[in-house]
């Protein structure tokens, strides 16, 4: 059975690998010319359960007006007249009830910490090394009143297999001494006992190394895909401007490009992305580096460590395609970096980048086949969770294309359209 992959960040890299070890013969096309060089490998490096919660919630409306307004908010809206932002932004607030936030964070946690188990097996197993760290990670906060209600809102996360504990500040600097210079602006923190981190840039190069020379994977990289060719229900080719290719299933993993190459068959997938930014600085002081990856509540400024680098990222900025970015764009996150490990890092040679998450309305990502076509098939949409979605995300959906049941509940993850 031939599968062509389209999309060679880690999710697309995942799916390979589960299909591969199936049997399937699978070639992997990437228009960039290197793996994983979009959301992959511009991700704060979390592998974090705990941090699962759907980002439609009854919470977000203010903040998204807070944004229109100017201020500064870790969610931030440039206004548009775009028609896909303005039918997305509509789904979006549809979903922002207790009930539905509540039904999409329990899709997204059972997804996440299934994948979470599937990552560590299949990094043992093939021995790939990507800077794991496998301590939990710390949720911090700056107020006690919102302390208490973080522990509140981690509750129903406790009450579905997360294990969680509530630290003082003091407790924090024993954990990891790196917070000690952050002492007296922090008044506690969450710890999320079964979170990790880890680079998922090296995994996913890691991996591809491991499809390519013992499953036989091609990996085309360079090659735009343009279009799919449909036939009485099937597809029949995928169209790129390198030729076409000819499989016996296809599968759509193209991250924020997904919807426009799936609108060619007709299916239009809510899909929109979420500019992150991030930056990566060298440590130049061990002790002053924190052990722990974690967020600052207050910012939500993430970070984790990376062999002997610290990455650090925040934002999700919906502002169309448009990968720009200046200075301003980083100072808040320098910002943090600066006040939290003052010295563990040159941040002076920090690289910045930016990159595109691709974002459902609801929370949860699109996996499975489509409606349309008995053999295209869909495993995108994982907003700033891909990493920690990737490996489950990718086996679900082996399972999916081999007809086997998966392990987790997919009606979550169905395949929807747009809607006006």
């Amino acid at each position: 059975m031939r599968t062509v992959v389209v999309g060679g960040g880690v999710v697309g890299v995942t799916t390979a690998y589960y299909l591969a070890s199936q049997g399937h013969e699978v070639t992997v096309i990437e228009q960039r010319s290197q793996l994983g060089q979009d959301a992959t490998g511009g991700n704060a490096g979390l592998i974090a359960p705990s941090h699962a919660f759907a980002w439609a919630s009854p919470q977000a409306p203010a903040m998204l007006l807070r944004s229109l307004r100017g201020e500064r908010t870790a969610i931030r809206v440039k206004p548009s007249l775009d028609p896909r932002f303005i039918g997305w932004g509509l789904q979006f607030l549809r979903e922002c009830t207790p009930h539905r936030a509540r039904v999409n964070t329990l899709a997204k946690l059972a997804l996440c910490q299934y994948s979470q188990r599937e990552l560590y097996r299949l990094a043992d197993e093939q021995g790939i090394d990507y800077d794991e760290n496998r301590l939990g990670a710390l949720y911090l906060y700056r107020d006690d009143e919102q302390l208490e209600l973080g522990m509140r809102k981690m509750g129903l996360l406790a009450e579905h297999g997360q294990e969680i504990e509530q630290l003082t500040a003091e407790q924090v600097v024993r954990l990891d001494p790196a917070f000690a210079g952050a002492a007296g602006t922090i008044k506690g923190a969450i710890h999320g006992k079964g979170d990790g981190t880890g680079n998922s840039e090296k995994f996913t190069a890691g991996l591809a190394e491991v499809c390519e020379t013992k499953l036989g994977v091609e990996f085309r990289t360079g090659v735009i895909a343009t279009d799919l060719v449909e036939h009485r229900g099937r597809i029949t080719g995928l169209r790129t401007d390198d030729g076409l290719c000819r499989a016996d299933n296809y599968v759509i993993a193209l991250g924020i490009g997904s919807p426009f190459l799936s609108r060619t068959v007709g299916q239009n997938l809510p899909v929109y992305p979420a500019k992150g930014y991030s930056l990566t600085a060298p440590i130049t002081d061990e002790k002053a580096a924190p052990a722990y990856g974690g967020v600052d509540e207050a910012t939500l400024v993430a970070w984790s460590r990376m062999g002997t680098f610290l990455r650090v990222s925040s934002t999700a900025e919906f502002a169309g395609y448009s990968r720009q970015y200046t200075p301003d764009d980083f100072a808040n996150i320098f910002a943090v970096a600066r006040e939290l490990f003052p010295d563990a890092a040159d941040w002076d040679k920090a690289t910045l980048r930016s990159c595109m998450r691709p974002m459902t309305p609801d929370g949860p990502p699109i996996i499975g086949r489509g409606h349309r076509h008995e053999n295209l098939y869909y495993n995108t949409g994982h907003g700033h969770m891909g990493w920690t979605m990737a490996c489950g995300s990718s086996r679900a959906l082996a399972d999916v294309v081999l007809g086997r049941r998966p392990a987790i509940d997919m009606a979550a993850f169905k395949v929807r359209s747009f809607r006006r």
